[in-house]
């Protein structure tokens, strides 16, 4: 190993950096904070040693055995921990890469489309316009898709930067709802949001915040089967602003509760009644609010609805 791949090694924040860990998470510094504990342990050792062993050399072999043996295990651990975080930094590197090599020719295939079927190539007759429906619609998942991993691959980078600025979380909801409207409509929802009047402004990234409260709603829109309603609600509490979004959907099972917030992950039921999605909407969520200083939750019972809420900070 050269020497300055040596410096670069000993550099902890920049090792951090590379693998987009925080600090108490990246290999280099477990493996600092295992040779400190690996220090404490011979010191005390070398004290216990002294007061019942007589002969120093002993204790001395006692101490150096016990050092080769920690180092050796701190460093397997770290290397395992090191492995890990590099095959994790070059999966959201393929994620980011392929995603973006997608957007271009998913693009060029959805303006091809609306061409043909705009018949000005030419007359489309009534089985050609249902296929072009389906390979529109297919092409806009897909999209949907690529959309959801660029998002994943920022938010999983140290680069990942929030723009925060003081704005008001009920004017943006708001903004989203209208956004819904023909949605909530052709589903036959009732769609129903209550405030505190005179509320402060939260302090965040407006446009991620929008992401969150769009995804929020557009899942509690999706599941409920047979009409319904959706509730939200924003109120103060303490020195947060309370967001609450509640739906009369089909709930979550409680074995997949645990997992609602992982990559990729759908519950059971979900898959049943609504078959798109990519699992990524509410890992997402909770990256961009916990990013943010704030805190995201849910309860959900099968058969009866959920209620999703974030917390975000006032400046």
């Amino acid at each position: 190993m050269t020497a300055k791949k040596i410096l670069e090694q000993l550099n902890i924040p920049a090792q951090c950096r590379r693998y987009s860990l925080p600090l108490w998470q990246c290999p280099q510094f477990l493996f600092l904070i295992m040779g400190l504990i690996i220090i404490g342990a011979n010191l005390l050792t070398y004290t216990i040693g002294t007061r019942f062993i007589e002969d120093p050399i002993i204790v001395a072999l006692i101490v150096i055995t016990l050092t080769l043996i920690l180092f050796i295990i701190a460093f397997i651990i770290t290397q395992g921990f090191e492995r890990l975080a590099e095959a994790n930094r070059m999966k959201t590197e393929f994620i980011s890469i392929v995603s973006h090599q997608l957007r271009s020719p998913l693009s060029n295939l959805k303006w091809a489309i609306e061409l043909l079927m705009s018949g000005r190539l030419g007359e489309v007759g009534e089985k050609q316009t249902e296929y072009f429906r389906i390979l529109k619609e297919n092409s806009a998942r897909m999209q949907e898709l690529v959309s959801d991993l660029l998002t994943v691959s920022r938010v999983e980078t140290s680069s990942f930067s929030l723009k925060k600025k003081d704005f008001s979380l009920i004017e943006l909801t708001e903004e989203v709802m209208k956004e819904f409207e023909i949605f909530v409509r052709s589903s036959n929802i009732k769609l129903d949001l209550k405030f505190q009047e005179n509320l402060p402004k939260v302090f965040a990234d407006s446009f991620q915040i929008r992401l969150v409260v769009d995804n929020l709603l557009d899942n509690a829109i999706r599941y409920i089967t047979k009409g319904g309603e959706v509730k939200m609600k924003i109120e103060r509490k303490n020195s947060k602003i309370y967001f609450e979004i509640k739906d009369s959907g089909v709930g979550i099972p409680q074995k997949d509760q645990k997992h609602i917030f992982q990559k990729f992950f759908r519950a059971e039921n979900a898959t049943r009644y609504q078959t798109q999605g990519s699992g990524l909407g509410l890992y997402i969520a909770k990256t961009i609010i916990e990013k943010s200083g704030g805190k995201i939750g849910f309860k959900s019972q099968e058969g009866v609805g959920s209620t999703f809420w974030f917390a975000l900070p006032i400046k």
